[in-house]
């Protein structure tokens, strides 16, 4: 990848802003890896590699990107998805399209990073189409300000077609919140697999916000998702977890996992499921409430102490 020399300066701040995400800095210029670099409503640096098709273009403060992993292509280093914004103050919006063709493969590693940011809205919309026998892992990590000022709408809609694979994961454990509200619908057709994962922890007043939906609209199609939140302090939550077994032999499963600590706090939970096919089973697990009473009597016992113990749990749930 090569970087405009306009863009030097501003590309070694989203490098130090994707380093504090925990982001691989030396993939961003390693020619051998597709990537797309995002500072606030700008693409500063772009790759692609063989089998790999990537088209951009601008929006209204933001971005679009295309992203088509052609037919039977098997990428074997992850694609880097590099998103920061350097203002304080601002909008950004990043549209991404992406299409990975049959028999194809490919992993997704994306960063986003607003460790600046007091008062930032970032919308992102993703549409995704996984073709048959296909497989798509997509893997989400955010840094943000401490400040809570950041605003994260998310939202994904994504289709499956028969024989696909598609693995989603979102994390947000390093820095507050701020507000979020994430949104992922997925279409499984026949034989389809989809599993969703997140793991959020809130601060002082975040507000969070999840809505995931498995639509099992194909026969033998699977799915599971799973959720974990801890909330803190004066955190809001609220999780709403949805299977639909809309198909023959489908099956689902949703588990949410909310920690409370602190007497502010205000979480609920809601599993969400509907069989419309008498062949389709669903399953739930949902729990609300203090860290685990035996675990942390376990490790008191071993000298830890009570807030010493309870994040030493909280950081294995969200490891």
């Amino acid at each position: 990848m090569r970087i405009a020399p306009d863009y030097s300066k501003e590309f070694e701040k989203i490098v130090e802003a994707y380093e504090k995400s925990g982001g691989e800095s030396s993939k961003l210029l390693d020619k051998r890896v597709a990537s797309i670099i995002i500072s606030g409503d700008k693409i500063i640096g772009l790759n692609s590699v063989e089998g790999v098709e990537i088209e951009s273009g601008k929006i209204e403060n933001g971005v679009w990107a295309r992203v088509k992993v052609m037919k039977g292509k098997k990428v074997e280093m992850p694609i880097h998805l590099c998103t920061g914004f350097l203002g304080k103050e601002g909008e950004q919006r990043v549209n991404f399209n992406f299409i990975v063709e049959e028999g194809a493969s490919v992993k997704f590693i994306s960063h986003c990073s607003f460790p600046w940011s007091t008062h930032l809205v970032h919308k992102m919309l993703s549409t995704v189409h996984i073709g048959k026998n296909a497989t798509m892992i997509y893997e989400d990590a955010h840094f943000h300000s401490e400040s809570g000022g950041v605003t994260l709408i998310s939202d994904t809609h994504a289709t499956i077609e028969n024989g696909g694979f598609y693995r989603n994961s979102f994390d947000l454990t390093k820095t507050r919140v701020g507000k979020l509200k994430v949104k992922v619908n997925v279409d499984l057709k026949e034989n389809a697999t989809s599993e969703l994962n997140s793991k959020i922890r809130g601060r002082k007043d975040d507000d969070i916000s999840i809505v995931e939906s498995l639509g099992l609209n194909g026969e033998r199609s699977h799915g599971i998702a799973k959720s974990t939140v801890i909330a803190t302090d004066k955190t809001r939550a609220r999780i709403i977890n949805e299977a639909f077994g809309n198909a023959p032999y489908s099956r689902g499963h949703i588990e949410c996992t909310e920690i409370t600590k602190g007497n502010g706090v205000d979480v609920s939970t809601l599993p969400v499921l509907k069989v419309t096919n008498d062949l389709s089973e669903l399953t739930h697990e949902a729990s609300i409430g203090r860290v685990n009473s035996k675990q942390l009597n376990t490790l008191m016992a071993k000298g830890m102490t009570e807030e010493e113990a309870t994040e030493f749990i909280i950081k294995g749930l969200l490891s």
